[in-house]
Formats: structure tokens, sequence, C-alpha cells
């Protein structure tokens, strides 16, 4: 079987890791992840499996032009996040898989670094690594609790950076004085390394998910199945944040997010629990809507009109998720 080393050359070896990239319509991010991680990854015998989710974005003809030894499959329908991750994975032939977004650019070694942790840390499920925004600040979701409607209903940027290191977010980790691993609860999917073992043991990716909350399945499927997830802090990776979602019809993150953690919880919590989220979504965006209405209509109140106009859109699309679920979601099931 041959292989792609980092500096370019080729090898009959055994894969160490796959590193699988769901693309869709992010082709210039590829380019760069791609760069970035053959840069950036040594002492690894890696492959690279690229899919491409209907975008037809011309990914193809750049990875045939300037990566040749990545593998490439064309998907011919946007299944989602987890089915096209699932698929690439069927061809993939490492030891160990990182799941990586294309909207990623790897830094100092983070590859190596978290590849050396997950064959050393005990009883390790999955690694991830500290995830930086665009403007090199840190990106707070790269780890988390799993959802609760407590945590969901009061997940606001004041309370987060009032309370960074409340229980309530499971973000703590990010913020202590030490540099070694840490076990956290969920670990963001742009970056999340795993034995291949184990990511068949707990059975994939679960497929329920269009989009967003299938990270954090995969986690807590982990957790449940005896595996621990820990934050490796000395793994950096830039995660520039919205490569796909941007292209997606307005408002689409906001309604996929709140429909995949009501899945999600409907799933570990039962119906019940999640009837309960689906309400607490609702009192919260009339709740939301009602002081932004204030606002609007009180100038001293509010100097950012169109900030205030974005959040009107945002929470009517919250509103009518929760009082009309089915007819907000079926356009992407």
């Amino acid at each position: 079987m041959q292989v792609t080393f980092a500096n370019g050359t080729t090898e009959s070896t055994s894969t160490e890791l796959s590193i699988i990239i769901v693309n869709w319509n992010s082709v210039e991010f590829l380019r760069k992840c791609i760069a970035s991680v053959k840069a950036e990854t040594t002492g690894v015998v890696y492959e690279i499996v690229v899919i491409d989710s209907a975008s037809f974005d011309g990914c193809d003809r750049m990875l045939r032009e300037e990566y040749p030894e990545v593998q490439f499959i064309q998907g011919t329908k946007n299944v989602g996040f987890g089915r096209a991750n699932n698929a690439a994975f069927k061809v993939s032939r490492g030891r160990c898989l990182l799941f990586l977004n294309p909207d990623t650019e790897v830094l100092s070694s983070a590859i190596g670094i978290m590849y050396s942790f997950l064959q050393t840390l005990p009883t390790a499920g999955a690694v991830g690594c500290k995830l930086l925004n665009a403007d090199r600040s840190l990106q707070t979701s790269c780890i988390q609790s799993f959802p609760t409607i407590l945590n969901q209903v009061l997940d606001t940027e004041w309370l987060r950076r009032r309370w960074p290191k409340s229980v309530l977010w499971g973000m703590a980790p990010l913020f202590a004085d030490s540099f070694e691993p840490k076990v956290v609860e969920a670990i963001a999917g742009a970056c999340v390394m795993m034995k291949r073992e184990a990511f068949e043991r707990v059975g994939l990716f679960s497929e329920e998910y269009f989009m967003y909350a299938e990270d954090i399945d995969l986690s807590y499927k982990l957790a449940r199945g005896g595996y621990k997830n820990y934050y490796i802090p000395t793994a950096t990776v830039v995660h520039y944040g919205g490569g796909s979602s941007q292209e997606a019809p307005s408002n689409f993150s906001v309604v996929m997010m709140r429909e995949s953690i009501w899945r999600f919880l409907g799933k570990t919590r039962g119906r019940g629990y999640a009837s309960l989220y689906r309400l607490s979504m609702l009192i919260s965006a009339l709740g939301r809507l009602a002081v932004l209405w204030v606002r609007q209509v009180d100038p001293s109140a509010c100097r950012d009109r169109s900030t205030t106009g974005n959040s009107f859109s945002k929470w009517r699309a919250v509103l009518r998720w929760s009082l009309n679920r089915q007819e907000m979601v079926k356009q992407y099931d």
C-alpha cells in the first residue's frame, strides 16, 4: 500500500493515520488546510481522504493538479456531515482517524502531538486540540459539556465570559494553568482524533443528524462505552469557521443547531425532555424578541441597528422552529 509522508515521498507501508475531510463549497479553505497538514505533520505515516458532499466546487480538479496523492470521493448528494465522514471512513486504512474540517489550518505539529497522546493516554476514546479563531483568539466551543436544557437556555456570550469555568459550559480546561491533557465531556468535530477500533466499536457517526451535534453524539457514545475524551492544550489548530455554512440558506445554522440538539436530547434523555427543550427555546425566543423590540423602538438603547436586525432574524427563526419544527427542517432532511 502506498502512503504519502509530509515531505512528499511515498513508500509502501502500513498507514498509521487517516485524515478525513468533508468538503462542501470550501475549495480554497481545503487547499490551505492540506498545505498546512503537509507542512506541519512529521513522524506519522498518514493518508488524506477527501469527500465532496455534492458541492462540485472544483475541489476534484484542485486535488488532481496539486495533491494527486489524496484519495478523493465525489458524493452525488449532500447527505450531511456524519454520513459523509462515515462514507470516507469506509475507504480509509489508518489505524487511527483524524476528522478534520476543511476550514482549518494545522499549526506547530498539532497532528503529531495529538497522535502521540492518543497512543499513551489511558482508555482514550478521542483527543481534541485547542482551536483558535481567524484572529488567533481562543475558540471556546472546542470543548463543551453535553447539552442540557439549562446550559442551552443560559448559553449567552455574556454569561460565558462572566463565568467561563462554570460546569455548565464544560470549558474550564481551556483556562487551566497546566498544559497536561484534561478529560472533557465533548470535543468539537472540527478536529477530533481517535483510534479506528474505538470508532467502529461505538458505531461510527450517528446519521440522524444532518449537521451539528454529531460530534457531541460521538463523544457521548465514547463516554458511555467506557472511553475518555481528552483535550490536548499543546496541540493548536486554527478553525476559521463557517466556511461551508456561510454558503447555506439564511438562518441555516440557527435552525439546524436547535434541531440537532433536539434530536440528541430525545435520543439520550427521552422524548419528554426533548419536548421541554423545544418549549424552553420557544420561551427564550419570545423573551429575546421582546428585548430586541424594546431596543429597536428606543434609539438610546441600541446604537447598532444592523446587529439588532440580524438578531431579530435569528430569534424569529428559532421561534418558528419551536412552533413548527418539521416545516423548518424538511428542506434539509
